[in-house]
């Protein structure tokens, strides 16, 4: 029997391919990446990792009885996550970015269209479809954070001279990740209901098309 960790990377390395297609990754590699790229990468970041605690509770809260067990793991990822996004808005500052626009989604701080909508589709699939469905997003992007997260930290630092204080979510994310991804590999192999198996697939390709929207968007900016 195939486990639903692999299953679920299966039917989702197709839309994970295309968006670590966007162009604006092989800029940064190559080292064409400017900081106002750097600070609205981070702007985009902060306004779905403000969301995050958010959505676990969110979650949490319309699990059925039949996933009690999946809330217990809710409650560790809260703890994991809270605060991040005050991480990204000093690493914001750091860069010489404005954070308070950034805090307050006003001006170059604003939210782009793609974060908007991942973030209101994960919303109404908690509320109105499946809740189970969150798990989409968390595979996207812790996968993607241990995935590049690290290369594109040392790219970053490399290419900006920035200081270790204006890149502490991306280096701090690839390496929590690591461990992440263990619990969560373990986390959906015990989920056997169908319906939920489906919920978290659309939902992680739903998100890996969003957020590869928002990084096409940087580089079109730039």
């Amino acid at each position: 029997m195939t486990l639903f960790f692999n299953t679920l990377q299966q039917r989702t390395q197709e839309a994970q391919q295309k968006m670590l297609s966007a162009p604006v990754i092989k800029a940064c590699m190559q080292g064409n990446i400017d900081r106002d790229m750097y600070i609205q990468f981070l702007t985009q970041a902060f306004h779905h990792v403000k969301h995050t605690v958010p959505l676990l509770m969110a979650c949490g809260s319309r699990l059925s009885l039949e996933n009690e067990w999946v809330r217990e793991a809710i409650v560790e990822y809260i703890d994991e996550e809270k605060g991040h996004h005050e991480w990204i808005l000093n690493d914001i500052a750091a860069c010489g970015g404005d954070a308070q626009a950034v805090r307050f989604n006003q001006g170059s701080g604003r939210v782009g269209a793609p974060i908007e909508l991942m973030v209101s589709y994960l919303y109404h699939q908690i509320d109105r479809h499946n809740p189970m469905a969150l798990f989409g997003m968390v595979w996207v992007l812790e996968g993607t954070s241990v995935g590049i997260g690290g290369n594109m930290a040392q790219m970053v630092k490399q290419y900006l001279d920035l200081p270790e204080q204006a890149l502490t979510y991306l280096t701090s994310h690839s390496v929590l990740d690591q461990e992440h991804i263990q619990f969560f590999e373990t986390l959906m192999n015990k989920v056997t209901n169908e319906a939920d198996q489906e919920a978290i697939i659309e939902s992680a390709n739903m998100v890996y098309a969003l957020y590869g929207e928002m990084l096409n968007s940087l580089y079109q900016a730039n």
